[in-house]
């Protein structure tokens, strides 16, 4: 099976189009079972005339050659930032909210606010709904516009690069709740639903940092 390219092709034509700054985002944790959702962003402009060597979606990467490519990312990006919205807003608003809470708290991270947004799928879930007042952050503006592309993560370089950053943040993140309750696994699955995991749920139940709305394991009683 052929690898795709990792380029600036998409991101060039977007800025030719008019807009001056751009951001790539992507989201991790969406399908965990515990742990926040994380979305990363990274801005590129025109100045920004190659791509990452070495960037891709995070998923296709070690954990090494992850944490190797952050700072170079940081050097190569115009600016950057990550996002999170914890278990218990994914409980009370459900996940797609989650989702633009995080996304909302990476955008006003960034250094700049871009013209336009670059989102890996088919769903745009940056842009709040009309009258939607579920935000606490005082950054609770409209989002950029937003333009969708499948495979982003696979294709452009921006929203590679913040699948890297987002998920070296989310995975340090899960190594530092493992610490408080190791018996989840959390250090090795990250809070998916790994079979070390799924066995912890049901001899212990779920904890605080779990999805509780969520269909999880039911604890075995003897």
């Amino acid at each position: 099976m052929a690898t795709a390219t990792v380029s600036l092709r998409a991101e060039r034509e977007i800025l030719r189009s008019g807009a001056t700054l751009l951001c790539g985002v992507d989201e991790v944790g969406r399908g965990a079972l515990s742990g926040p959702v994380t979305v990363g962003m990274v801005l590129v402009d025109a100045s920004v005339r190659r791509s990452l060597p070495g960037v891709r979606d995070s998923k296709l990467l070690t954990p090494r050659a992850r944490r190797d490519l952050v700072p170079r990312i940081h050097r190569w990006a115009v600016g950057y930032a990550v996002g999170h919205a914890t278990a218990d807003e994914i409980d009370a608003v459900g996940i797609i909210r989650a989702l633009r809470r995080a996304g909302m708290r990476a955008l006003a991270g960034l250094p700049a606010r871009p013209d336009a947004i670059l989102l890996d799928g088919n769903h745009d879930w940056m842009t709040p709904p009309a009258q939607d007042s579920l935000f606490e952050d005082p950054a609770h503006d409209a989002a950029p516009p937003v333009i969708l592309r499948v495979k982003a993560d696979l294709t452009c370089a921006s929203v590679a690069a913040a699948s890297v950053l987002a998920k070296t943040e989310r995975d340090d993140l899960m190594v530092s709740l493992a610490s408080r309750h190791p018996q989840y696994g959390w250090a090795e699955n990250k809070g998916y639903a790994s079979a070390d995991h799924m066995d912890a749920l049901r001899a212990l139940g779920p904890c605080e940092q779990h999805r509780r709305s969520w269909r999880l394991p039911v604890a075995t009683v003897e």
